[in-house]
């Protein structure tokens, strides 16, 4: 698993690397990954200007920064995306901003789920690809001590929710998904990790 982990490393992106990788790509009429279609394009559009607007819009609590300010120890949270991913659209800005406020406490690092299947199989989301994943190494122990995603709790809700009660995933629980993330400002994600991140603190090797 650490070679795994350590092989993915080596061919990571900043976020603003990415960023400029999916827009390169747009520029020719393609998408991240290894499948290429006309829906994968038009979803990478769309999610680059979900992008744009969340970096002006998603704000970061104060207690939250204290806290991450505060951590005992240096991390990297490694995250499985596509430029594709409506719900890593919506993550990797309140990521970046988290781990940017961090005081270099987090190391924010995005590899692409196409280019590192033994990665993405040891973090499978009931036997499926589910990306965003957010896998929590410690740098000084240089181990992984955590995941999260692919999606806060209330949206994993939502969706299975809708696959129970209607089955396939069609135009109108994408909407409703997205209206979600709109409603929730970014508040679960920042919790929700927080919340992992101090597990670890007490949790010590």
């Amino acid at each position: 698993m650490k070679s795994i982990v350590a092989k993915a490393l080596f061919n990571t992106h900043s976020y603003a690397e990415y960023r400029k990788l999916v827009t390169d790509l747009l520029s020719e009429g393609k998408s991240t990954g290894n499948e290429q279609s006309e829906s994968l394009t038009n979803y990478s559009k769309l999610n680059e200007a979900r992008m744009n607007r969340l970096e002006k819009t998603i704000k970061i609590s104060e207690s939250i920064i204290e806290k991450l300010q505060n951590l005992d120890n240096h991390y990297i949270w490694l995250v499985l995306s596509e430029g594709w991913c409506g719900d890593a659209a919506q993550i990797l800005p309140i990521l970046d901003k988290m781990a940017s406020a961090s005081n270099k406490k987090v190391d924010l690092r995005i590899a692409l789920r196409d280019q590192n299947d033994d990665l993405m199989n040891q973090y499978l989301t009931n036997g499926g690809r589910a990306i965003p994943k957010v896998i929590v190494i410690c740098k000084e122990a240089g181990i992984v001590r955590a995941d999260w995603g692919p999606r806060p709790k209330g949206a994993a809700e939502l969706m299975a929710n809708h696959k129970r009660d209607v089955g396939p995933i069609n135009e109108k629980i994408k909407t409703d998904l997205q209206l979600w993330y709109l409603a929730d400002k970014g508040i679960s994600v920042q919790e929700e990790l927080l919340e992992i991140m101090e597990n670890i603190k007490y949790n010590r090797l």
